[in-house]
């Protein structure tokens, strides 16, 4: 059994508006939203064992903070630039890389390209909020073996549903 955590970064900062997008950093409202939505994770008992996350700044910021509430260590998290607006088959592909050992794997990046890999496996909604968290299982051995016929929703979650 594999599970797959898709979060998308927590509420990004418009203060800049000519800063580079791959550098925007977090909104007031996203430095509160990450670490209420891994509390929510922890309360669940929903811990990973690896964390993959864009190389975007507020992809990056999210992870980190979410990683220290849920006492992951931060220096393991794998940062990589393909899932920065990655398309569904760059994120797949990037998945699929995950070692065999890893059951359960929290994914960060943005929009569209998890509300797209969100569709791809089945879960039918109209849009990944900021912070939002959405669960599917695989009943498969290895990740390489992941696919929209064998992905089960889990669980989807998101900042303003309490």
């Amino acid at each position: 059994m594999k599970k797959l955590v898709i979060i998308r970064h927590a509420k990004s900062s418009w203060d800049e508006p000519f800063l580079n997008d791959h550098e925007r950093p977090l909104a007031e409202r996203g430095l509160k939203d990450a670490p209420k939505m891994a509390k929510r994770l922890k309360k669940e008992n929903i811990f990973p064992d690896a964390i993959l996350s864009s190389d975007a700044e507020r992809a990056k910021a999210t992870a980190i903070i979410m990683a220290e509430v849920i006492d992951f260590p931060p220096k393991k998290i794998q940062f990589n630039k393909e899932l920065y607006h990655g398309s569904v088959a760059q994120i797949l592909s990037e998945i699929k890389k995950t070692d065999e050992s890893v059951k359960t794997l929290f994914l960060f990046g943005h929009n569209p390209g998890l509300n797209d890999l969100i569709w791809k496996l089945g879960g039918e909604i109209d849009n990944l909020p900021t912070a939002g968290q959405f669960g599917f299982k695989f009943d498969v051995k290895k990740w390489e073996e992941i696919s929209p016929k064998n992905a089960k929703i889990w669980f989807f979650d998101y900042p303003k549903k309490d």
